[in-house]
């Protein structure tokens, strides 16, 4: 759960303006310590020691199979998503596409500072071109379907691993039911001028959150995220750009079901 279920709004405290300024200066000093150790997280994240990239990985693109290195185009650095679009999915999660909604605009800044941003996925290269037409997305999207990326990057699971209600995922072992092969996730990498490939940082779950702007927004607002259940995440609200007027819900895998009156029934129970 994100957060607290709040007291009803009406019943909100309400003091005077020269109260209201004590309070608000009191959480500013909450907020820049919160600014100076996101700085300082910022600068330890770019001193750890990296490791080299020296098992070959082949992706599916539109300009045809392409390398890890083929990837960064021209520039030295490389962001890639790990976006949850298995095989024969037929759409992306709904949290991955929320934050690929959020791409455009950032992306054109991001390339000015030599950074390379791709997402990739397991769903075959067709499955992703029709799905990203359908959501308007212009940024570069391969598919791991025939490499072990995804799985070397912890992002996707044999079948018998989510079986065994066992994984390794974001930096620890998991126990319990999972019931998706595909997880999401964030890796950078580094190439140097020799064309060495080095693995700089990746993170899982809800580091991901750090990429949508749309809840530090909502996070301004008295009424916050309002995640309280089922899914008590995004998952409670977040649909497919295109589909916030339907009646159908996220299942907890992240995908999204058209709603009937038994899977409502099962997915509450």
């Amino acid at each position: 759960m994100s957060e607290a279920t709040p007291k009803g709004l009406r019943n909100h405290e309400v003091v005077t303006p020269e109260v209201w300024l004590k309070r608000r200066k009191q959480l500013l000093n909450k907020e820049k310590e919160l600014t100076r150790l996101r700085d300082e997280v910022a600068r330890q994240r770019r001193e750890l020691p990296w490791e080299e990239v020296t098992k070959s990985y082949r992706f599916e693109g539109p300009n045809g199979r392409e390398t890890l290195s083929d990837l960064f185009g021209s520039k030295s650095q490389l962001i890639i998503y790990h976006f949850m679009f298995g095989p024969g999915w037929k759409e992306g999660c709904v949290g991955c596409s929320f934050l690929a909604d959020h791409l455009g605009g950032a992306l054109l800044h991001v390339q000015q500072k030599d950074i390379a941003f791709v997402a990739i996925s397991r769903a075959p290269l067709a499955e992703i071109e029709a799905f990203k037409k359908r959501m308007g997305w212009t940024f570069k999207w391969v598919s791991s379907n025939d490499s072990d990326f995804n799985y070397d990057y912890q992002v996707s699971f044999q079948p018998e691993e989510v079986a065994s209600g066992s994984i390794y995922y974001n930096s620890e072992n998991r126990s319990g039911n999972f019931l998706s092969e595909d997880m999401s996730g964030t890796s950078v990498f580094y190439k140097d001028e020799d064309g060495k490939v080095f693995h700089t940082y990746s993170s899982y779950a809800r580091g991901g959150e750090e990429l949508l702007g749309s809840y530090s927004l909502i996070d301004l607002t008295p009424k916050g995220r309002e995640e309280y259940g089922p899914t008590y995440s995004l998952g409670d609200w977040v649909r497919h750009h295109d589909r916030y007027q339907a009646s159908g819900f996220v299942d907890p895998t992240g995908r999204y079901r058209a709603a009937t009156v038994q899977d409502l029934i099962e997915f509450v129970s």
